[in-house]
C-alpha cells in the first residue's frame, strides 16, 4: 500500500512550563500513548419516499395478531424504558463494531486520540496504524503531528539548502576573468577589441587569425579552474548536504486533514476512515496503532501499541442460498464433428508426401482425432466425409478433378492408418477393419470415407481478403467486384490483374488447399433420436460463485435470467434495491424474503414496514434475531425502537 502521511501542523498557543528533559521524563513516566476508539457511526444516506411519515412511534401487528407499540425509548434509572428524544454520546468506548459490506468494499472508521500531555512545540508525533485481515499485516497511511517549534527547524534546513543551492553556479561565463581578458585585448589587439560588445559577425577563423589563439584556448586561458572545481564539487555534494542541513525532511505526499477536530481540553482527535475492499472470507478486521515521537531527527520515545479495534464485517452475500439448481437438456442421438487440416499437395499433383512443408504436424493431428473419436466408449462412429479444395489458380475443370483425387488419396492414408490401429481396436472393442478402406464396428455396421470435392475454395479466399491487413483498401474493393464474376475461369483471369495478385497468390492461395473432416457418429447404446434429461445449470452456479466472491456485477449479469431469491441478494448487494423488490414481491413469503425485504424498507425509509417484515423473519427464523444487529438498516431501527427478542433456541 501506498504510504502517505497526514500532517497536522499544531501551533501551540502557550509555550509549556517545562523542559523537554523533564517533559520527555513524564511522558515516560506514565507510559502515555494515543488512544484508538470507534467513531461516531455515520447513518446511512436517507432514501425516503416523499409521502412517508417520520415516526418516532409505531403500531406493527406482531404474527399472532397482536398490535406492539414501538416507541423511540431510552432505560431511565430505574430501569424502565420512557419514551425520550437521546443525544447520541460524542465518543464511542466500544472495542469492537459490526460494519456492513457494500458494493464488495467496507469503510472501517475510527478515531486517533491523542491527549495534550504528549504534545511539545518541539517533538514530531508519528503514528502508525496498522490492519489485521486473514492473518496478513497492512500498513496503513501514517499519521503526523507536528509541533510548531519542531516544524520551525525544519522550515530553517530548508533555507539553509537553499542557500547552498544558490551557491551553485549555473552559468560558465561566470568562471571567466573577463576584466583580465578584456584588459588583455584592449592593450595588445586594440583593432580587435571592438568586437568585445558585438561578435556575432566573427568566426573561429577569424577570432584565431587576429588573436593567433582559437576561441576556446582563450577561454580556458582566462578560467579559474579553481572555481570551476569547487563549484563542480559542490554539484556532487548536493543529496550529502540536503541530509545534513535538512534533518527531517517535511513529508507532503498524500495529505490527510478532514474531520479534524481539538477539543477543549487540548487533545487532538482525527477521524480515520479506510476503505477496504472485501475478500472472500474475510469476517473480521482488527485495527491496532504505533509510533514513536522524535525531537529534530532522534526518536527520543517509542509510543506504547494501542489496544486493538475490531470490525466485524457482515455481508449481503451472506443471505443467498447456497443450492444446485437444475436444467432440462435435450440430447440428440446422432452427433456429428468435424475439423479442418492444412495437407500441402504438390503443384497439379493429389499424392500425399507425409514430408512436405508442414504435413508432419497437420497428418499427425488428425490421425490423433480420429483415434480419440474411433475409442470413445459412449460414441460410435458412422461415416467419414473428406472434402479437398484447391486454390484459385489454373482450369476450373482441372481444379475439380484433382479435388475429388486428393480427397480420394487422403481417405485411402488415413484407411491405411485404421488399418494400422486394428489390433488395438480388436481388443477395446471388438471392431474389425476391413480391406476396402472400411471397417466393421459391432457386427455389420462400418464405418466408410466418402471423398467429396471443392474444386476451389472462394468462400475461404473472401474472408481472407477482407480480414487481411496487407491488402490495401482499394484492392479490396476491387476484388468485390471481381468476385460478381459467375465463371471461375474469367473471374481468375480478371484477379491477375489485382495489384496484390502477387501477395494472394504467396500468402492466401497456400492456406485454400484444405482437407474438411466431417464425423458422423451416434451415441452408443441410445435408441430414441431424442433424451430428455437433467443437468446442472453451470451458469446459475457460476453466479452464485460471484456471490461468494462478491463480484456483484458479474452475478447479476448471471442471474438476471432466473429472477429468483438469489437474483434479488446480487441487486441487493449493488444497491439496486428497486429491482430486488421487485423480484421479492413476487416470492413465496419465507424467513429469508422477508428479511431481505425489511432490509430493503429500512433502506427506503419505511420503518414500520422494515421492522413488521423483520419481526415475522425473526418469528420463522430466530437466527435472524442476530443478523439484525449486523445490518445497519435494521440494527438502526433495534436501536431506535429499543426490539428485545428472545431466541427461543438459546
Amino acid at each position: 500500500m501506498r504510504r502517505s502521511c497526514l500532517i497536522l501542523l499544531c501551533a501551540l498557543l502557550l509555550e509549556p512550563c517545562c523542559s523537554p528533559v523533564s517533559h520527555l521524563r513524564q511522558v515516560r513516566r506514565s507510559q502515555l500513548s494515543a488512544q484508538l476508539s470507534l467513531a461516531d457511526e455515520a447513518p446511512l444516506p436517507d432514501m425516503v419516499v416523499a409521502d412517508t411519515p417520520k415516526r418516532d412511534t409505531l403500531l406493527v401487528e406482531d404474527p399472532d395478531g397482536k398490535t406492539l407499540i414501538l416507541m423511540k425509548a431510552v432505560r431511565d434509572e430505574s430501569g424502565e424504558m420512557v419514551a425520550t428524544d437521546v443525544i447520541d454520546a460524542a465518543r464511542v468506548t466500544a472495542r469492537f463494531r459490526n460494519v456492513a459490506e457494500r458494493g464488495g468494499s467496507v469503510d472501517l472508521r475510527f478515531q486517533v486520540l491523542v491527549p495534550s500531555k504528549m504534545q511539545d512545540s518541539r517533538w514530531q508525533l508519528r503514528f502508525f496504524p496498522l490492519l489485521e485481515v486473514l492473518g496478513d499485516t497492512l500498513e496503513l497511511d501514517p499519521l503526523l503531528i507536528t509541533g510548531a517549534a519542531y516544524r520551525k527547524a525544519q522550515l530553517k534546513g530548508y533555507q539553509q539548502y537553499q542557500r547552498f543551492l544558490d551557491s551553485i553556479v549555473r552559468d560558465s561565463l561566470h568562471f571567466v576573468n573577463r576584466g583580465q581578458l578584456e584588459l588583455f585585448l584592449k592593450r595588445n589587439l586594440p583593432q580587435i577589441y571592438r568586437y568585445r560588445t558585438d561578435s556575432t559577425a566573427v568566426s573561429d577563423e577569424e577570432f584565431a587569425s587576429s588573436f593567433g589563439v582559437t576561441e576556446k584556448a582563450a577561454l580556458e586561458h582566462y578560467t579559474n579552474e579553481l572555481v570551476i572545481r569547487w563549484n563542480r564539487r559542490k554539484l556532487l555534494r548536493r543529496e550529502k548536504v540536503f541530509r545534513r542541513l535538512v534533518k527531517s525532511p517535511i513529508l507532503e505526499d498524500g495529505l490527510r486533514l478532514d474531520t479534524v477536530i481539538a477539543t477543549a481540553s487540548g487533545d487532538f482527535s482525527y477521524e480515520y476512515v479506510q476503505r477496504l475492499k472485501v475478500r472472500p472470507r474475510l469476517r473480521k478486521a482488527s485495527v491496532i496503532l504505533s509510533g514513536a515521537i522524535f525531537e529534530e531527527d532522534r526518536q527520543i520515545y517509542s509510543i506504547p501499541v494501542s489496544e486493538a479495534l475490531t470490525f466485524y464485517i457482515s455481508s449481503v452475500s451472506g443471505l443467498y442460498e447456497d443450492r444446485i439448481r437444475y436444467k432440462t437438456q435435450i440430447v440428440e442421438r446422432q452427433l456429428q464433428a468435424n475439423t479442418a487440416c492444412y495437407v500441402e499437395f504438390a503443384q497439379g499433383r493429389h499424392e500425399v508426401d507425409s514430408e512436405l512443408g508442414n504435413n508432419p504436424s497437420e497428418l499427425s493431428r488428425i490421425r490423433r482425432n480420429l483415434s480419440d473419436l474411433i475409442e470413445s466408449r459412449t460414441l460410435v462412429m458412422d461415416s467419414i466425409v473428406v472434402c479437398a479444395s484447391c486454390s484459385p489458380e489454373g482450369a476450373y475443370a482441372s481444379n475439380r478433378k484433382l479435388s475429388i483425387k486428393r480427397s480420394e488419396a487422403i481417405s485411402a492414408y488415413l484407411g491405411r492408418y485404421l488399418r494400422f490401429l486394428q489390433d488395438s481396436i480388436r481388443a477395446q472393442r471388438g471392431m474389425m477393419i476391413s480391406a476396402d478402406e472400411s471397417f466393421t464396428a459391432e457386427g455389420p455396421r462400418s464405418i466408410r470415407f466418402l471423398p467429396r470435392q471443392d474444386a476451389e475454395n472462394w468462400r475461404m479466399l473472401d474472408a481472407l481478403v477482407q480480414e487481411d491487413g496487407g491488402i490495401p483498401e482499394s484492392d479490396k474493393e476491387q476484388y468485390l467486384t471481381i468476385r460478381r464474376e459467375a465463371d471461375p475461369d474469367r473471374r481468375e483471369k480478371r484477379l491477375q490483374g489485382l495489384g496484390s495478385y502477387r501477395y494472394l497468390r504467396t500468402r492466401l492461395y497456400p492456406r485454400l488447399r484444405t482437407v474438411r473432416f466431417d464425423f458422423y457418429l451416434h451415441r452408443k447404446d441410445m435408441v430414441k433420436d431424442t433424451v430428455h434429461t437433467t443437468v446442472v445449470d453451470t451458469a446459475y452456479m457460476e453466479g452464485l460463485g460471484a456471490i461468494r466472491d462478491r463480484d456483484y456485477k458479474k452475478a447479476v449479469e448471471l442471474l438476471r435470467p432466473y429472477g429468483d431469491y438469489n437474483t434479488a441478494v446480487a441487486y441487493c448487494a449493488l444497491d439496486y434495491n428497486a429491482s430486488a423488490m421487485s423480484i421479492l414481491e413476487g416470492l413465496p413469503e419465507s424467513d429469508k424474503v422477508l428479511y431481505l425485504k425489511a432490509l430493503l424498507y429500512g433502506r427506503r425509509g419505511d420503518e414500520q414496514n422494515a421492522v413488521k417484515a423483520y419481526l415475522r423473519a425473526c418469528r420463522m427464523n430466530p437466527a435472524f434475531i442476530h443478523r439484525g444487529n449486523l445490518d445497519p438498516e435494521i440494527s438502526q431501527l433495534i436501536k431506535k425502537y429499543n426490539i428485545e427478542l428472545q431466541n427461543e433456541t438459546d
